[in-house]
């Protein structure tokens, strides 16, 4: 997704923009720039690339004066990546420039509606038209103007807006994509996320669909679509600066992955107490509970994953269905939901637009919506019934790591919680699990000591074209997630595979020296796996194996290489097995000399279709 940021104060604005679009270029672009409001004129600067041009083009800010400004760092949807296409969009006139996350839905018959009217277009992108638009309605009053043009645009964007006429603020629109604002002592902030600003404030607005906000150095005010003002509370964001940054390692990725046992930490010790897994302030009644009959888990990507996971140990604690869903799917596919269904709804950053979604189309066929999330005061996290939040803390690699980890303890922990209420868990077992749970960000750090291991395993396979992962059950919905993460960075192509589908036809892939990792942690069909490993081997596969270190010695007479984890409850086998497979992915993705924190053509929340 794009990045946005936006200032007004007393300060020179077009170093503290590159600041925060610096901040912010995890999440993926293709062209950068800025636009600074010096008094009399708008002053743009754009440059196809990395920021680093831009930076350079610009003197590191030095070069373009003003105290009010907007920032963006691009991803091409309409039109190529280029210097003309990169944002902001300026309006024919030079006066209104504007910076734009997500898609204007009917640009084209905006742009045809401007076009007989004498407007010529120098971009190919949608946000000029939104640019030329408010110029259009514009008669001495940007809040009016910007008003006239919300009714008019379909979509989801969250824009910054800024005009020559009225130097001294700038405009924050929102809907369906993210947008924060940061309150600060003679300054005011617009951004996509809140890294871009925490370096200068802790204090934030979120912002709700429809909603415009006027942002000047003595504070902002925001206002509903009919222009009636709305009054927004203060948040305080409650992590360090510091926790945004690579802090010695190489890449923030490999800083994630080895953050995931505090994290870890912070998202389960809280919630049990004296051997009972504790939700505070959770939104559900034991009488909702227990009238649960069907049970959707809906997400994207890695979430989707979790997903996987937590179906099979929902399933074998709770004793109800549960059916997991691709966000993208879910509100296309006549979904039987009655009030008697509990859609869980999975998001690293609360903001991603699929899922979104399908939170409202199952919120409108009656559900209940209970939503894990790590990103507080987001999107996905206001329109819930209820929200687990993972205290992950800012995840900065478009890869996602630590967020995948407590997502899915946080779901585990949800389902003993259930398993309580209901009485569908004998209390010998309930017991182990919380005991395993409490383990696990250690045995979590024990299976990261391995790293040079891993680190060696890279080197020996980093050099295929092609990998597959293989798996049964939980080990299965595993294998998902490490494929995932090895394509997503490393740009070789990896698939997973159910291993009793391999003779379905996956097997006529296998040739000699063709990489099959395979995830044998769940000792219950630990033989099954072994007979998969001598079948694979057989047509001339080289296979790494992951599974536990009671089961080494077995496999290892079979496979090329071995990872190990811990012994531990087997429905938390998942938590500890994925660690060393991002590790691998990671070592994999440094060989290959990839952009491992900002991976090609990905970004870091996906808001738009």
């Amino acid at each position: 997704m794009c990045g946005i940021v936006g200032f007004v104060g007393r300060e020179e604005a077009a170093p503290i923009l590159l600041d925060g679009l610096a901040r912010l270029e995890y999440r993926g672009y293709d062209s950068a720039g800025v636009a600074v409001l010096d008094g009399q004129k708008l002053r743009v600067a754009k440059a196809k690339g990395r920021l680093r041009v831009l930076a350079d083009m610009i003197q590191n800010g030095r070069a373009i004066h003003g105290t009010v400004g907007i920032g963006h760092t691009r991803w091409a949807t309409h039109g190529a990546p280029s210097d003309v296409n990169a944002h902001p969009q300026v309006s024919r006139s030079g006066k209104i420039a504007v910076v734009h996350n997500g898609i204007i839905e009917n640009y084209a018959q905006l742009k045809e509606f401007l076009m007989a009217r004498g407007v010529d277009f120098a971009s190919e992108t949608d946000t000029e038209v939104v640019a030329q638009l408010i110029e259009h309605f514009y008669q001495g009053n940007l809040l009016d103007a910007v008003a006239k043009v919300l009714h008019r645009i379909e979509g989801a964007y969250s824009l910054g807006i800024v005009c020559a006429d009225e130097p001294d603020q700038l405009i924050a629109v929102r809907k369906d994509s993210p947008l924060i604002l940061g309150v600060g002592d003679g300054f005011s902030f617009l951004a996509s996320d809140v890294t871009a600003i925490i370096k200068h404030t802790r204090d934030v607005m979120y912002m709700d669909d429809g909603e415009i906000a006027v942002l000047t150095c003595d504070g902002i005010q925001v206002y509903d679509s009919f222009l009636q003002p709305v009054e927004k509370t203060i948040a305080r964001v409650d992590w360090e600066i510091d926790a945004a940054e690579k802090g010695g390692y190489e890449h923030f990725m490999l800083k994630e992955i080895m953050e995931q046992p505090d994290a870890l930490r912070k998202a389960i010790f809280p919630r049990i107490r004296d051997g009972e897994v504790v939700l505070e302030d959770f939104g559900l009644t034991d009488e909702y509970i227990r009238q649960i009959e069907k049970i959707f888990i809906v997400a994207c990507g890695s979430s989707y994953h979790v997903g996987m996971v937590g179906k099979y140990n929902l399933e074998q604690m709770l004793r109800i269905p549960v059916d997991v869903v691709l966000a993208s799917e879910f509100r296309y596919m006549d979904p039987i939901v009655t009030e008697h269904t509990l859609v869980i709804v999975i998001s690293q950053s609360g903001e991603t637009l699929d899922t979104m979604a399908a939170l409202r189309a199952a919120k409108g066929l009656g559900a209940t919506i209970l939503s894990i999330v790590n990103v507080v005061g987001s999107s996905i996290a206001r329109e819930s019934d209820t929200v687990l939040y993972t205290w992950a803390g800012p995840e900065i690699a478009v890869a996602t790591t630590k967020a995948y980890s407590t997502q899915l303890a946080v779901l585990d922990l949800l389902g003993l919680y259930f398993a309580r209420k209901l009485g569908t868990l004998p209390e010998e077992r309930y017991q182990t699990v919380i005991q395993s749970l409490l383990l696990l960000p250690s045995q979590m750090e024990q299976v990261l000591e391995c790293q040079a291991n891993i680190q060696y395993l890279a080197s020996q396979y980093f050099n295929h074209d092609s990998i597959f992962f293989i798996g049964r059950n939980l080990d299965y919905a595993l294998g998902l997630e490490g494929s995932l993460k090895l394509k997503e960075i490393s740009y070789i192509h990896s698939e997973a595979y159910a291993s009793g589908e391999l003779k379905h036809g996956t097997i006529s892939l296998i040739e000699d020296g063709t990489l099959v990792v395979a995830v044998a942690t769940y000792n219950r069909l630990f033989d099954k796996a072994m007979s998969n490993v001598v079948e694979v081997k057989s047509r001339g596969a080289d296979v790494l194996a992951l599974t536990t270190e009671d089961k080494a010695a077995d496999m290892e007479k079979y496979a090329n290489g071995i990872i190990t984890i811990p012994e531990t409850d087997e429905m938390l086998r998942p938590s500890l097995g994925v660690a060393p497979l991002q590790l691998l992915a990671y070592y994999i993705a440094l060989m290959r000399g990839c952009d491992i924190d900002k991976p090609r053509n990905l970004a870091k929340s996906v808001t738009v279709e």
